[in-house]
């Protein structure tokens, strides 16, 4: 076996043996914005076949997908962020816009969530409490924040962003979401399911 395919096979073996992610954190947007993205995932499926992720609640990812450590639970996990996020109840909450659609390339379309430092601030907040609780769990992400509510991913077929976004266009979405939630998801059985939401 030459060295190109032993390191090919040593990679494959590293990504089969690792350890599953088992949670993440995020917001959930208002019931009337979660039901006009998920009719763009349902034109996303019947258009285009796309299926990753639809499982999930539609949400603005703070933290992406992390292993918690093994004697900690979904429970430490809920309770870190109530007592964190405690002396910030109805002070860490603000209105999130949302203007239209865009990508990440081919891989990702999304409902374009307006910039705001209300984000950073807490998705910084919630980074450095979890952290805090449970060392190595989570890193912080070199990419720059870019909060999004992802209507498809994975499984686009290439070239059709384009197409799609031009379709996805023609809503002239234009609508906003309080942010008064932080909310854990949990791997269950394979999908991520709500755990519980943290007022804010």
């Amino acid at each position: 076996m030459c060295d190109a395919e032993l390191m090919m096979k040593q990679n494959n073996c590293k990504k089969f043996f690792r350890p599953q992610q088992t949670h993440f954190i995020g917001v959930l947007p208002s019931d009337d914005l979660t039901l006009t993205l998920e009719d763009c995932r349902r034109y996303m499926g019947e258009c285009y076949g796309c299926k990753s992720g639809y499982g999930t609640p539609i949400h603005v990812t703070l933290l992406p997908p992390f292993r918690l450590s093994e004697g900690y639970s979904t429970g430490d996990l809920v309770q870190t962020l109530k007592t964190g996020l405690s002396d910030c109840v109805g002070g860490a909450s603000f209105d999130a816009g949302v203007e239209g659609f865009d990508a990440f390339g081919d891989r990702t379309i999304f409902a374009k969530v307006l910039a705001d430092e209300k984000w950073e601030g807490l998705r910084d907040k919630v980074f450095s409490l979890v952290s805090r609780a449970f060392p190595g769990c989570v890193k912080k992400d070199a990419r720059p924040f870019q909060p999004h509510l992802t209507v498809a991913n994975r499984d686009i077929p290439a070239g059709a962003s384009v197409a799609a976004l031009k379709t996805l266009a023609e809503l002239e979405l234009s609508d906003g979401f309080p942010v008064d939630n932080v909310t854990v998801f949990e791997r269950v059985d394979g999908k991520w399911r709500v755990a519980c939401s943290v007022c804010i």
